[in-house]
């Protein structure tokens, strides 16, 4: 199964994200293969918990300079999950923009099964946000397994 995330960079409470993505990952068939773009916060707590999982990683990275995005600690923690990745999908653009993220993000919805949204419910703060890709995946009628981790719920959307 294909199981691809959104979700904030930004989390209050990452190991409750970690405990209850673990828990939506491992309860599938193997094999897992994780779908994320690496980025700080819950793609990369996802990612983690995919390996953890016996899954492997399928990285679509949005933009040729991705890496100049992260700061010492999220780029060391991309550059460690990225060199663990089974497939890794090279970027059609240069320029790390909203366009790009959206892009990379609406890739992860189509490749995906089911996709895993790590999101407080709010509309995006800019294009390519968490819900506009929620709203994508809808659109798409995919799967959508909805953890808030403002409310520390996990439902069926």
């Amino acid at each position: 199964m294909k199981i691809g995330i959104t979700g904030h960079q930004k989390l209050d409470n990452p190991d409750w994200v970690k405990q209850e993505t673990l828990r939506v990952i491992c309860i599938e068939s193997p094999p897992i293969i994780g779908v994320t773009c690496l980025a700080v916060g819950a793609d990369q707590l996802f990612a983690q918990a995919v390996l953890e999982c016996a899954g492997s990683l399928r990285v679509i990275v949005p933009c040729k300079d991705y890496i100049k995005v992260f700061n010492p600690a999220g780029r060391a923690e991309y550059e460690r999950l990225l060199s663990k990745a089974a497939a890794i999908e090279s970027p059609l653009v240069t320029d790390c923009n909203e366009e790009a993220y959206f892009s990379a993000g609406k890739k992860v919805v189509d490749i995906s099964d089911l996709v895993i949204a790590v999101w407080n419910g709010k509309p995006a703060a800019g294009l390519g946000g968490t819900a506009d890709v929620v709203n994508y995946a809808r659109q798409a009628s995919k799967k959508i397994i909805y953890i808030n981790p403002v409310l520390k719920t996990v439902e069926m959307m």
